[in-house]
């Protein structure tokens, strides 16, 4: 098989889907893999690691599209991406297709096949590909808060742990997730009162154990989420339904009536946000004020740690990239059907029933398209 790895052009975004360690496991194994010049120089891999592992070193990125069966990437293809699909192409990435339905066209209009780590399941269910980010993002949601509850990012100027004789920052994080449950240990860590706020009774009676009653929980509800961002100085955004739109938790009368300086982080924007006001941002122009409250709502919020997320994403990925390219693709989907959790779009059929209602088009479950 001929892998791609194109260089990373969303804004900022400087992680890399393969390292030279995955690419020497694959030119091992006999396949090919391209890699497009710098795409892993600012994760902390340079081209001669990767032309040190069997790589292809690439100077244009049409080539690396149009010469690879498998295009692995890190995040959605944007725009000037589209052209590159084409018929029976396989793509693996993360896609969050749900609020993006201009995307979503053209993956099954090119009859693309793409599969998408944030929807691959392992045996026990859970979300093997979507669970690294979420640490990085979880873990950063707090110190990118901290920083704007600063005077000059236009927060309150508070400290998020506060000195003695002068209390802390209250934190409300909404979701108890793998993102909600590391927010809420970087939290305590700073030395913030924390409160966290979930819809599963017995995910708040874990948190209760894991921290030793350390965070206050609450039970979600629109009086409790009303309450707990009213008190709040900041406010992180931390649902989750696997591949469809996140649902507004947060909504604007409540964003409304927030203290003046507070600091939403809404790590849900891959998936359409949790706050009724958040909208996608940029590290370029990461951050804005609507009711007086600063909102950070950047969609690649792991990009800013590129070497650590890189490493993390691709501990995860390569043991099924390593299945895909020797089983094809096909028969790996048949195989795992974890990893056919992941089918997105199959030839030009939608195959993801969350990204299928979320924009209330017609599909098939994967195991009927790949049979």
């Amino acid at each position: 098989m001929i892998i791609g790895v194109p260089k990373e052009i969303k804004d900022n975004e400087a992680r890399v889907s393969v390292i030279p360690a995955g690419v020497k496991a694959l030119t091992d194994a006999g396949h090919t893999v391209l890699v497009e010049a710098n795409a892993g120089a600012q994760s902390g891999f340079p081209d001669d690691e990767y032309q040190d592992a069997g790589a292809e070193i690439v100077g244009d990125a049409g080539y690396v599209w149009g010469k690879s069966d498998t295009v692995v990437k890190v995040k959605e293809p944007i725009e000037s991406e589209y052209a590159y699909f084409r018929d029976g192409l396989v793509l693996f990435t993360y896609l969050h297709l749900a609020p993006l339905p201009d995307l979503t066209d053209r993956l099954l209009k090119s009859n693309v096949i793409g599969i998408a780590y944030e929807t691959v399941r392992d045996r026990n269910g859970t979300l093997p590909l979507l669970t690294p980010m979420s640490e990085v993002a979880g873990r950063m949601s707090v110190q990118v808060g901290a920083a704007y509850l600063e005077k000059e990012h236009g927060g309150r100027g508070i400290l998020l742990g506060g000195v003695p004789g002068v209390p802390p920052a209250y934190v409300t994080i909404i979701g108890g997730g793998i993102v909600g449950t590391n927010a809420a240990r970087i939290a305590l860590g700073f030395g913030a009162r924390v409160t966290l706020v979930d819809l599963n009774l017995n995910r708040l009676r874990e948190i209760d154990d894991i921290f030793n009653g350390r965070v206050y929980t609450l039970s979600s509800n629109s009086y409790n989420v009303a309450h707990a961002t009213a008190e709040a100085d900041l406010v992180i955004g931390a649902v989750l339904i696997p591949g469809a739109t996140a649902p507004k938790i947060v909504t604007r009368a409540m964003v409304s009536k927030m203290k003046k300086g507070a600091v939403i982080v809404d790590v849900a924007i891959d998936q359409g946000g949790c706050v009724e006001t958040a909208r996608p941002t940029s590290h370029s122009n990461p951050s804005y004020t609507e009711y007086g409250v600063v909102h950070y709502c950047v969609t690649n919020m792991p990009g800013a740690v590129p070497h650590t997320s890189t490493l993390a994403l691709t501990n995860a990925t390569f043991p099924y990239l390593q299945r895909i390219a020797s089983l094809g693709t096909r028969e790996a989907l048949k195989q795992d059907p974890g990893l056919a959790d992941g089918l997105n779009t199959w030839m030009g059929v939608l195959t993801h029933r969350g990204v299928a209602e979320s924009q209330q088009k017609p599909w098939k479950a994967p195991a009927d398209v790949i049979a």
